[in-house]
């Protein structure tokens, strides 16, 4: 089982919730997204996706910034977003859409 490296969004709560924390590093990123039946790409989309459809754009920020890393396109990002503003809603896919955005502009 790997262990993440820390985030800056994590540590910055590290001394309020540090179980939640370790849980985080050590179950979730160390455990559940190393596991082998989904990619890491599958799991950056699956995981955007939810994000946005549940408008949680503190946390899709970076996510949108792992799936780049872990393989998912600009396009594939813009696609998901797109599709899914006839399912989570507009607004949702607006917000996502502006996060996407400076993500992009940040990884030419």
């Amino acid at each position: 089982m790997s262990q993440a490296p820390t985030s800056a969004s994590r540590d910055a709560v590290r001394n309020t919730v540090p179980y939640m924390i370790e849980m985080t590093e050590k179950v979730l990123f160390g455990d559940i997204w190393e596991r082998p039946n989904l990619s890491k790409r599958d799991r950056s989309l699956i995981v955007c996706a939810t994000l946005l459809a549940t408008y949680r754009p503190e946390q899709l920020r970076g996510h949108l910034q792992r799936a780049l890393d872990n393989g998912v396109t600009k396009d594939e990002i813009s696609e998901m977003i797109t599709h899914l503003a006839f399912y989570a809603g507009w607004p949702a896919s607006m917000s996502a859409a502006n996060i996407a955005k400076d993500i992009f502009a940040a990884n030419p």
